[in-house]
């Protein structure tokens, strides 16, 4: 599947986008995605694999030259299915840092939440951003989604200098289906 906005294409990764990928990866600073961050040109390739074989995410393209600047994805809540997390999905971003502040992300989420919701049926939507990840935030409240928690030392990605793990501050931001469709955000 292909989702197109303005400037952007969504579409599953490529095998030849490995430089695009390897450039944008090379930058993460947030910690939550620190993991992803590849040491090698080996690690690079697992996880260009990994997305080209994968459902869940999408490259995020600049049709004015075909650059991949980005992805979007999600992991759908489903171990409940039945449950109240049923049709739940948990949607992250990454951004090359050479495309940010200029409304690229804005354009992809809103496309990719647009496709959560009509084309599989999300019920709700969630984000999770560290509290120092003031863009990221700052796009969950363009998105028009709600501050639903903040968690104290929720969680871990890193260690200090002595090992001991540094515990991060996690806010979340959420968005159900009826609030998508009556929020002015969501139109084409």
């Amino acid at each position: 599947m292909i989702l197109e906005t303005e400037k952007l294409l969504l579409r599953p990764f490529e095998s030849n986008d490995l430089e695009d990928l390897a450039e944008y990866l090379s930058q993460i600073k947030v910690h939550c995605f620190l993991e992803m961050k590849p040491k090698t040109k080996g690690e690079a390739i697992k996880q260009l694999n990994d997305r080209v074989n994968s459902i869940d995410y999408f490259a995020v393209v600049l049709k004015e030259n075909n650059k991949v600047i980005g992805e979007v994805f999600s992991h759908e809540d489903t171990e409940d299915a039945g449950s109240e997390f049923e049709h739940t999905f948990s949607p992250c971003w990454i951004l090359n840092e050479d495309y940010q502040h200029k409304g690229y992300m804005f354009e992809a989420v809103k496309a990719y939440f647009n496709y959560l919701f009509k084309e599989r049926q999300a019920r709700r939507i969630y984000a999770y951003t560290e509290d120092y990840n003031l863009a990221s935030q700052n796009l969950c409240k363009k998105l028009g989604m709600r501050k639903e928690a903040e968690f104290k030392e929720f969680i871990h990605f890193t260690n200090d200098e002595k090992g001991n793990p540094i515990f991060e501050n996690t806010i979340e931001f959420a968005i159900l289906s009826k609030e998508w469709a009556e929020n002015k955000t969501s139109e084409h």
